[in-house]
């Protein structure tokens, strides 16, 4: 892949650290995603709306830093349906949920939107076809990530959750010609191809989606972070533990034979990777803000300044959750009496949603 490189300067503002560090590449595309950017606009409209608390089911998307803007600003995140008082507003978070935790989100709130990546959807949409067509389903997946848990409970009876570090292992399926394979979105390419050679291989038969689970954004990054390697000492990848997308750029810059850190912000650097080093490679999670990648830069301190490396442009876009929408437009006709219902072609507050990105949401916050 040919990548385009742009010059352009460093910020100030944080201590550099001292070190030979000559140049920063950054990576793009990285960071924040359709998804990730639709789900925390649609949580900063909910904080904006309702008095807090308001409640979260599990981590609005898997980055300590946002979580921690939004628990600032009156968000309280749960695990268990059951924490949410009754008549709460709630959001679900951008990793999908299982169907008995939407029903019971519903039932306990007087507003639930769910925020639900698009992207997860349609994988929870072919769990769902394909075990009504009696397959024998393979989810390539996390054990214990909140995207597999919702997926495979989809349809738990007829899905197995398949760890792409450990392949198929003792898999069987009772009829070879109707086995399907789907994926958490946010795999490694390499951990997703592994274990689709695999299933080729003893099901010639397999069934998978016509475009690969994986999701644009983890595939993009990735690619990114391919070329990045190629040319750096050391790559940094910005993001927090609990991002599967994070990790596995992690270990796709790994694969490649260059030294490559998981890093939560300059507080997580070791100053001792740098030895030796004259280029230094950055890139971000899809749930990553660049407030921290910037900080990040900033701390490396690189005396040549920063190159960007492009290796394709994202325009991707997902609206709001259509929950949401519903809500704030008859919000919208409650306070203006009936005004906007009167008028359908009047604006509503989310016609210009594409105008400001989840950056400026969390600026909002003020927190």
């Amino acid at each position: 892949m040919v990548a385009r490189i742009e010059r352009v300067g460093t910020g100030h503002g944080l201590p550099t650290m001292r070190c030979m560090v000559e140049t920063v590449l950054l990576a793009e595309p990285r960071g924040f995603c359709a998804g990730v950017e639709m789900a925390i606009k649609a949580l900063t409209w909910m904080v904006r709306v309702f008095e807090p608390p308001v409640y979260c089911y599990h981590e609005i998307v898997h980055n300590r830093s946002v979580v921690e803007t939004f628990e600032r600003a009156g968000v309280v995140f749960v695990d268990h349906e059951d924490e949410v008082p009754l008549g709460s507003p709630v959001m679900l978070s951008a990793h999908g949920s299982a169907p008995e935790v939407v029903a019971a989100a519903e039932s306990r709130s007087a507003v639930m939107v769910d925020a639900v990546c698009p992207l997860v959807t349609k994988v929870h949409h072919e769990v769902k076809r394909m075990a009504r067509d009696g397959f024998d389903i393979i989810y390539v997946g996390h054990e214990g990530h909140d995207e597999a848990v919702g997926a495979v409970a989809e349809a738990p009876d007829a899905v197995t959750l398949v760890d792409p570090g450990r392949g198929l292992g003792d898999f069987s399926a009772a009829d070879g010609s109707r086995v399907a394979l789907v994926a958490q979105t946010t795999l490694g390419m390499f951990e997703w191809k592994t274990v689709l050679d695999q299933a080729n291989a003893r099901y010639p038969e397999l069934w998978t989606a016509r475009k690969s689970d994986l999701c644009y954004a983890t595939t993009n990054r990735q690619s990114a972070v391919e070329v990045l390697a190629e040319r750096c000492d050391v790559v940094l990848v910005v993001g927090s533990e609990n991002s599967s997308n994070t990790q596995a750029l992690v270990r796709v810059a790994s694969e490649s034979g260059t030294p490559a850190y998981r890093v939560d912000g300059p507080r997580s650097i070791d100053r001792a990777w740098f030895e030796g080093a004259s280029v230094v490679g950055v890139t971000a999670g899809a749930s990553a803000p660049d407030q921290s990648v910037r900080a990040v830069i900033e701390a490396v301190g690189p005396s040549d300044g920063v190159q960007r490396v492009s290796v394709t442009d994202e325009g991707e876009y997902f609206p709001p959750p259509p929950r949401l929408r519903a809500f704030l437009g008859a919000l919208q006709s409650a306070v203006e009496g009936g005004v906007a219902a009167r008028f359908p072609g009047r604006p509503g507050p989310l016609d210009d949603d594409r105008a400001w990105d989840a950056a400026h949401a969390l600026d909002l916050l003020g927190v």
